[in-house]
């Protein structure tokens, strides 16, 4: 199952899961781009978003305004679902109105890949390669990667730093899909909140610092999230104009 946190404020943004994305709400867009892959769920602490997927054939459960990130507030959804501790959760965030199919695919089947050898990963993500200039805005995270594909840090910050300076130096920028087992969703949600995951603004943060694995795959993708309207703006001189 495909779950959308939609948390309905955004300090940076604001309403921005509700801005006009091609004649559709993002909310709505991002669903409708990954609807082919398996049911999708749009979780929400807004009555309005609620009505807004009902209105589009969309299945959107209310939860709680208090949670802290998207993972917790799909983790609310998936035991309001009743899902199976075997099932399979794909988090995509609301402001992905962008994203391949093939991208989300390709976390799907890493997933599956994991539950059926059993190896000791909590969550799966992936990332792309970006160039140094890319790497410079702090709304694109980076990570770096250990030589098994797991993740050593995520970092808004500039990470490798690059020593001795090459001027085509390429990082890797993460994408914000996660997928997870049920089980291992709510193993993430147990955890305590870590100071690196306060200090950065990144809940996977959490996941390392309690010295859990996150697996990466790589992925060629033209998207990003969208954070600010000048995101917004990028985003729509690269697949509208």
């Amino acid at each position: 199952m495909i779950i959308i946190p939609a948390r309905l404020n955004s300090s940076r943004f604001e309403n921005k899961i509700l801005v006009d994305i091609l004649g559709l709400p993002m909310v709505i867009k991002t669903a409708k781009q990954v609807s082919s892959l398996d049911e999708v769920v749009i979780a929400t602490d807004s009555i309005e978003v609620v009505n807004l997927a009902k209105k589009h054939g969309f299945k959107a459960v209310m939860t709680s305004s208090e949670h802290q990130s998207g993972t917790d507030r799909i983790n609310e959804a998936a035991n309001i679902l009743n899902l199976a501790d075997d099932d399979i959760i794909i988090n995509v965030q609301a402001d992905e109105p962008f994203i391949e199919t093939e991208v989300i695919q390709k976390v799907i089947d890493r997933v599956k890949d994991i539950k059926s050898k059993n190896e000791d990963i909590m969550i799966v993500s992936c990332y792309k390669t970006i160039s140094s200039e890319l790497a410079d805005d702090p709304n694109l995270v980076k990570v770096i990667l250990d030589d098994y594909f797991n993740a050593i840090y995520f970092s808004r910050a500039k990470i490798p730093y690059h020593r001795d300076h090459y001027e085509h130096s390429l990082y890797n920028g993460h994408l914000g899909i996660y997928g997870f087992t049920k089980k291992t969703l709510d193993e993430f949600c147990k955890l305590p909140i870590s100071k690196l995951e306060k200090i950065e603004k990144l809940e996977q943060l959490r996941a390392l610092d309690n010295g859990k694995k996150i697996a990466m795959v790589k992925v060629e993708s033209k998207s990003f999230g969208i954070d600010t309207e000048q995101d917004l703006k990028n985003a729509l001189k690269v697949f509208v104009n």
